[in-house]
């Protein structure tokens, strides 16, 4: 099996690296923040100090981070790019805007290594469980190269063409639709609630018929409940990705006053102090509007 480094161990990234650590693969890790690599140590991982030092000529390097600063960060950082090289691939699981990673393909392709686009759907629950859904875009060479590593931590893979914007633009039109949807489900179930019917039964009803997915069935329960703690995707995550969808969207003249009004929703939470909630606690603002929160 291949060395590969894996870079961001977060909650999303934990799992993914140890799902691919489980499939044979010997990584090694570095983090930011200390203290996180231990599970993976116990499963063989080798921890690094520096993230060049988790990339290797020819080798794979996964990165799952926060947002773009932080995926600049590391690929500027000292040797990143000349120890990945020649032959080199990097996998970039983040969310981030498409020009960054149309960005970064350009200075990986200077430097005789590829970069290939993977952002993907599904929370940290999803990622242990080998079921998400993942967006990849750069490359032919480096997709099919960075294909059968996905495979081992999703249920499926869309391909988005060699533009490695691609699949960051499906991500964000992705989230963009996840968040319209508790939007909508949060005034449909202030409406329930101010009318006497309870939202519990609008998030069964609507979960098992009209809108039967794991969206509306998961996020609609939370919803009803008003259960946003402990986050499966913090809520400031979530305006950062309504503020890239935004920025998107104005770069390719295509207004999305939906998307406005969510990323409204979500400054509203923060202003409110809710760091600590999942992102689906945007919809406490329609309840708040109705009087009912």
């Amino acid at each position: 099996m291949d060395r590969i480094g894996f870079i961001g161990l977060g909650r999303m990234g934990q799992p993914v690296a140890r799902n691919l650590a489980a499939s044979g693969h010997a990584l090694a890790v570095w983090n930011r923040s200390p203290g996180k690599s231990g599970p993976l140590l116990e499963a063989g991982a080798v921890e690094v100090d520096r993230p060049s030092a988790a990339c290797a000529p020819g080798a794979v390097v996964f990165t799952m981070l926060s947002d773009d600063r932080a995926l600049e960060e590391v690929v500027s950082s000292e040797g990143f790019l000349d120890r990945l090289s020649p032959g080199g691939l990097h996998v970039s699981m983040s969310t981030v805007a498409p020009a960054t990673s149309r960005r970064l393909a350009g200075r990986h392709e200077k430097a005789g290594s590829a970069f290939v686009a993977a952002p993907v759907f599904g929370r940290p629950d999803a990622a242990a469980a080998r079921k998400l859904w993942v967006c990849v875009s750069g490359a032919p060479a480096g997709r099919e190269r960075a294909i059968p590593f996905l495979r081992t931590i999703g249920q499926g893979i869309y391909e988005f063409g060699d533009d490695a914007g691609a699949a960051s633009v499906a991500k964000l039109c992705g989230n963009f639709l996840i968040a319209a949807a508790m939007e909508s489900m949060a005034e449909a179930f202030a409406l329930g609630e101010k009318s006497g019917v309870a939202p519990g039964a609008l998030a069964k009803l609507f979960g098992e018929t009209l809108f039967s997915s794991p969206v509306y069935q998961n996020y609609g329960k939370s919803i009803a409940e008003k259960k946003f703690q402990p986050p499966g995707f913090a809520l400031p995550l979530g305006l950062k990705d309504m503020s890239l969808v935004l920025a998107a969207a104005a770069e390719a003249r295509a207004p999305m006053p939906v998307a406005n009004l969510v990323r409204d929703r979500l400054l509203s939470g923060l202003a409110r102090g809710r760091e600590d909630y999942d992102w689906s606690a945007l919809a406490l603002g329609a309840a708040e509007d109705a009087g009912i929160a």
